[in-house]
């Protein structure tokens, strides 16, 4: 069997590389025999720049602020080097390397979901834009901050002074989520509490929110706060819009970037891929916003029946009931949750928990296999 291993990263446990190569070593643990392929995945959240990289390119890094204020190293991606010059490379950002959850000191807190900045971001956009690229995508996700990206903007000299020197440059947002900036939808009220905010604190960042949206406006003196993709990154992707920037979903752009696509729409024809295994900490509704598992799920579903690719998932935990994720495209999710008991089990030793739910899936393949008399290759 050939199969593909393209996992998203388990929260703050496995990044997508880690689980990949986990993956990898419990399914040629029970099938050795089987021709394995591992094309990491990110939504525009952490291991952006990680999954892109899979595919070449020349990785920079540099000091930058961090969410709240401490110097942090971080990596950016160009590709298509040699054609800089001529406008042709392309630059991947990825926020959370700079303002990420995972570099707070600790737990997230009220006091941290008012004081992280998107700063950084902005020294990493300038640093990118000095390559001189023709494109600068800037993944978002997993941020800690929930500033409008008024921390960037700073940076930049604001909107005005940004558009400036980015000028010439295509800004391109990659967000795993459409949310506007305010409301009951937007950056705060729905992922403020993620970042630590309680009650109190989510009315604090809307109303900063709705003061920084006045100056956030297109071009032609339009607002963006309310457009999709502006509350992704804590409103970074408002910032972005303002900027010129257009919003993309991140699990396409990198599906399509690292050759997932094309496994998928080649389908299951003789000597192509019989099977995709993905996965990402928590399946819910927010997966079905444009996450790394439903977009994989529903590439290979928008195939004619006979060619599609089986997507089994591999969850830290499920919250949908089987009709959804199977109106999604899965044919399978495994919760490691339910295999361990429970979440905070699944938690506790996250390597061993995945490579016990892949060995599973192999097993069961195998002995399918073994009761029709051998491997179907279609």
């Amino acid at each position: 069997m050939r199969i593909v291993l393209a996992p998203d990263s388990f929260g703050g446990t496995l990044s997508a590389r880690e689980a990949a190569i986990v993956m990898h070593d419990a399914w040629l643990a029970e099938r050795p025999g089987d021709q394995l392929q591992l094309l990491p995945q990110s939504d525009g959240g952490p291991g952006f720049v990680d999954a892109l990289a899979t595919r070449g390119g020349q990785a920079r890094e540099a000091a930058v602020r961090g969410p709240l204020g401490e110097r942090v190293r971080a990596r950016w991606l160009v590709q298509g080097a040699e054609l800089e010059q001529a406008r042709g490379a392309v630059a991947y950002v990825e926020a959370a390397q700079a303002c990420g959850l995972h570099l707070l000191p600790g737990r997230p807190t009220p006091s941290s979901a008012w004081a992280a900045t998107s700063a950084g971001v902005g020294e990493l956009l300038l640093r990118a834009a000095g390559q001189e690229p023709g494109s600068i995508v800037v993944g978002l996700g997993g941020t800690a901050c929930t500033d409008g990206g008024s921390g960037m903007l700073d940076v930049l000299g604001g909107v005005e002074q940004g558009r400036r020197a980015l000028a010439g440059v295509a800004l391109i947002a990659a967000t795993d989520v459409t949310s506007p900036l305010l409301g009951p939808l937007g950056a705060a009220r729905v992922f403020g509490p993620q970042k630590g905010a309680d009650a109190s604190m989510v009315g604090l960042l809307e109303r900063r929110l709705a003061r920084a949206s006045a100056r956030l406006v297109d071009a032609h003196g339009r607002g963006v706060a309310m457009r999709d993709g502006a509350g992704a990154g804590g409103g970074l992707g408002a910032a972005l819009l303002a900027l010129g920037g257009q919003r993309v979903s991140g699990a396409r752009l990198v599906a399509s970037a690292t050759g997932l696509s094309d496994v998928l729409a080649r389908g299951r024809r003789p000597g192509a891929v019989d099977l995709v295994i993905t996965g990402e900490g928590r399946l819910d509704a927010q997966t079905l916003a444009g996450k790394v598992v439903s977009e994989l799920a529903g590439q290979s579903h928008a195939a004619p029946a006979e060619a599609r690719v089986p997507v089994v998932a591999v969850v830290g935990s499920c919250m949908l009931g089987q009709p959804q994720w199977r109106g999604m495209g899965l044919g399978e999710v495994v919760s490691l949750a339910d295999l361990r008991g429970s979440a905070s089990a699944a938690i506790r030793d996250a390597q061993a928990a995945l490579a016990e739910a892949v060995a599973g899936i192999a097993r069961r393949i195998g002995q399918a296999e073994g009761a029709r008399g051998g491997v179907d290759r279609g």
